[in-house]
């Protein structure tokens, strides 16, 4: 039942887990061993969640995009910017109440992945070309409205539900989250297996994955479940911020793994061609994977301003979108992905770089690092198509 062979493909099916492990181990036991401290503490991590809850929001919206066939975005960086200084602008200069400032900042959003989408999918040119002009538009404009610079002028108490913590009056956060974990543990075994079963009865039609890899799944998904609610109770419970999070990965992988639209993405990124003979509107589909993407993208850019409560013209976020993806098992191609790998992936990023910064390596040698990093894991997907290519 768990031979070798199924211990194999369960390590393959979930590398971005096996990553993440490692890298946690490694800057753990590195930590300890000069002294600088460590990462895994109560107040670290709810810092951890609430600082980098946009890259998990980002990197699950160039998923998408990347799922039709290996297109990508990079202008998310410059996108998130420049509506952070739209943000500042409403909110500060304009004196803009809250819910008609954030309505505007999410139409501007999908206004800006509908340019890159019509582009790409209407006029059919590359994605390469459309998003990297975009980076330098959309970073030209962000400059334009900060004029060269930062600004902090959104008052407090407009964006302070962004860093809120959920609680019902007179519970413990403790009680809180505790219940809350065992609840959602509960309802995602009871789902996994309902799932199972069905398949089960459909016979081999569908693909099956094997009991070692589902057992795992279902172990490392509610063992981390739990561990996160006992630490975030610890503190001051759920955040604003990751309870925002956690809806956008629930809606995701739900959309993406049991709706139509969701698997005809992957239908798309496996090959496109033979999506348009079974009638499928690829063009639609590529489209409206970069509209979302400019409505993750001002989602991202609202938790940004919470976070600093400034705007920057920076563009920070490409990179670790980019490692998310590819290193939760993305594949550059197309048509192979999930929304969890792509959580798993971001808590790698973050944790990688919160290790880095403990350790004090350089801002700049960090980057150096994390372009390595990501070079290895696309030559590693390129090696693994070619040996799957080779072996069908």
């Amino acid at each position: 039942m768990f031979g070798i062979t199924a211990i194999k493909k369960s390590m393959k099916e979930h590398s971005a887990i096996f990553s993440l492990v490692a890298v946690v181990l490694f800057f753990q036991i590195l930590l300890a061993a000069t002294g600088n401290g460590t990462q895994i503490n109560p107040v670290n991590i709810a810092s951890l969640i609430r600082q980098n809850a946009y890259v998990v929001i980002l990197a699950i919206g160039m998923m998408i995009c990347i799922l039709t066939g290996g297109n990508i975005d990079l202008s998310v960086g410059s996108a998130m910017g420049m509506l952070s200084a739209m943000i500042s602008i409403l909110m500060g200069q304009l004196d803009l109440n809250t819910p008609v400032s954030l309505l505007l900042i999410l139409l501007c959003g999908v206004a800006l992945g509908v340019w890159n989408g019509f582009w790409i999918a209407v006029m059919r040119v590359p994605s390469f070309l459309v998003t990297l002009t975009g980076m330098f538009m959309w970073r030209g404009l962000s400059l334009i409205l900060l004029r060269g610079a930062n600004i902090s002028q959104v008052p407090e108490h407009k964006v302070a539900f962004l860093s809120s913590y959920i609680a019902p009056a007179g519970a413990s956060a403790m009680a809180v989250c505790l219940v809350a974990g065992v609840l959602f543990c509960v309802i995602y075994i009871t789902v996994c297996l309902m799932e199972r079963v069905q398949r089960r009865r459909l016979g081999s039609a569908f693909f099956m994955e094997s009991n070692l890899s589902f057992v795992f799944r279902l172990a490392v998904i509610s063992l981390v479940t739990l561990w996160l609610c006992y630490t975030l109770g610890r503190t001051q419970g759920f955040s604003f911020v990751f309870l925002l999070m956690v809806a956008v990965v629930l809606v995701y992988s739900f959309y993406t793994q049991r709706t139509v639209p969701g698997r005809h993405i992957y239908a798309m990124g496996g090959n496109e061609r033979a999506a348009k003979f079974s009638g499928i509107n690829t063009r639609r589909i590529l489209f409206s994977a970069y509209a979302n993407m400019g409505l993750l993208t001002a989602v991202a850019a609202i938790i940004s301003i919470g976070r600093f409560n400034s705007a920057s013209s920076a563009d920070e976020p490409l990179i670790n979108t980019f490692g998310a993806c590819f290193v939760g098992g993305v594949s550059a191609y197309g048509g192979v992905g999930t929304v969890s790998g792509v959580v798993a992936g971001a808590v790698f990023m973050m944790l990688f770089n919160n290790g880095m910064s403990i350790m004090g390596v350089p801002t700049n040698w960090q980057r150096v690092i994390q372009g390595l990093v990501l070079l290895f894991v696309l030559a590693m997907d390129i090696v693994l198509k070619k040996r799957s290519g080779r072996q069908n």
